[in-house]
């Protein structure tokens, strides 16, 4: 094994049971021997190398083209372990540290999302193909993080307490006119539409995400209530009594929060609510994970609250609440990857096996980075009057309560047609 790589990683994993084997068939042992055996073997001199020189993003790529195996455990146990001991100040290896800080200098150059850029980084990601998504997200196709208010709910259970959650923050009153800024597959809208009786705008960057939430619409019998463009928020220019966005602030980038506040400060009526529900840091800003730019979200970023906050003030907008969710999408990670790695023959059949490499080490990743790291979501309540919600949270916890009442009821009722003005009703409870 490589001299100085042998000498980061003794001085990296202190706890935990670590093997390596080594291109040479060397077999080196790290840490005290508890916890779950993890064996890595590394095949080659040259992934070996590119490993020492910058781990962050020659690890996951040497995995993704097969030059790395787990003879035990997976990426999952080998990031605990590394997580785990590395702390939030990264790999103690003074190459690495310099990496790391050539990254943030420059992060601005890699987050330039004007229109164009931004349409051609989402369908990177969102233009893959319906059957592969279909494949580990729920019946909804909710890609965001679910909200589990019980430890045993199943996926869908806490993908739809997730969608009442947010719901119950909008304060929704039917005939209203919502935004939904990165409406995905159009899930959260045509709940929103179908529960309170609400007009929806959805925009979306991504053609194949465009053209399912329509016929989704058009199924559902809801195309007279939602609607969906392929359109920049930044090209917008109605008014809306409620603007939600849920898991799109990722991909605006650091360049552009300015922007983006001043625009959704534009499009809110007087009296209106904006919930921003995204990925953030809990410690200090620093640069996007380098293997996640390169490979899975060009020029996203994930933001510290302390990034976010100025911005919004500057827009003249004002933050009504705010509440942060921890290990939530740790859980929404553990359960698609579950279902990721269940069809793994057919995601292998649909793209090649380095894709399907690749996002299992995307999925591992993201998961031990929210439960072993510093990733969180907030969820922003955000108004231009200070009056606009009640003074007590209380409202948010009847609401849910009401909605999750409704729901009982309407599922009882199937194979029934849903009564006209359900919404009214949901809100009256509230």
């Amino acid at each position: 094994m490589n001299t100085l790589l042998q000498g980061v990683v003794e001085r990296l994993v202190r706890t935990g049971n670590l093997k390596v084997t080594a291109p040479d068939g060397t077999v080196e042992t790290f840490g005290d021997g508890s916890g779950a055996p993890v064996h890595v073997v590394v095949k080659n001199h040259q992934a070996q190398r590119a490993i020492l020189l910058d781990p962050t993003l020659a690890f996951p790529e040497a995995y993704m083209n097969g030059e790395i195996d787990f003879v035990e455990g997976d990426v999952l146990e080998f990031l605990r372990i590394v997580y785990q001991n590395m702390g939030p100040d990264g790999i103690d290896a003074a190459w690495t540290k310099a990496i790391e800080g050539i990254r943030v200098v420059f992060r601005r150059l890699q987050q330039l999302n004007t229109a164009t850029r931004s349409r051609r980084n989402v369908q990177h990601h969102y233009d893959l193909s319906r059957e592969f998504y279909r494949l580990f997200l729920d019946e909804d196709m909710q890609y965001s993080c679910a909200y589990f208010e019980r430890p045993d709910m199943t996926l869908e259970e806490a993908q739809l307490a997730k969608k009442r959650h947010l719901a119950a923050k909008m304060r929704l009153q039917p005939d209203q006119q919502v935004l939904d800024i990165g409406s995905g597959w159009g899930g959260l809208g045509l709940y929103l539409a179908g529960t309170f009786d609400v007009n929806v705008l959805g925009i979306t960057l991504s053609s194949e995400q465009h053209a399912l939430a329509t016929d989704r619409a058009h199924d559902a019998g809801l195309e007279s209530r939602v609607h969906f463009e392929l359109k920049d928020y930044r090209d917008l220019r109605e008014r809306f009594d409620r603007i939600i966005s849920v898991g799109m602030f990722e991909h605006v980038g650091v360049n552009h929060y300015r922007a983006f506040f001043d625009r959704c400060a534009a499009l809110l009526k007087p009296d209106g609510v904006m919930v921003l529900h995204s990925i953030g840091r809990a410690g200090p800003p620093t640069a996007t994970n380098a293997f996640i730019r390169k490979h899975i979200f060009p020029g996203g970023y994930i933001p510290a609250l302390s990034e976010v906050f100025p911005h919004i003030e500057k827009a003249g907008l004002m933050v009504t609440d705010v509440e942060i969710l921890r290990l939530h999408y740790a859980e929404t990670l553990k359960h698609w990857r579950e279902r990721f790695l269940a069809q793994r023959e057919r995601v292998v059949d649909i793209y090649d096996e380095r894709f399907a490499r690749m996002w299992d080490f995307y999925l591992a990743g993201s998961e031990a980075a929210f439960r072993w790291q510093d990733l969180m979501v907030f969820q922003l309540q955000i108004s231009l009057k200070n009056d606009a919600v009640p003074i007590t949270r209380d409202y948010i916890g009847k609401c849910e309560k009401a909605l999750a009442m409704h729901e009982m009821g309407h599922a009882q009722a199937r194979p029934a047609r849903r009564p006209r003005k359900t919404g009214r009703r949901v809100a009256d409870r509230d």
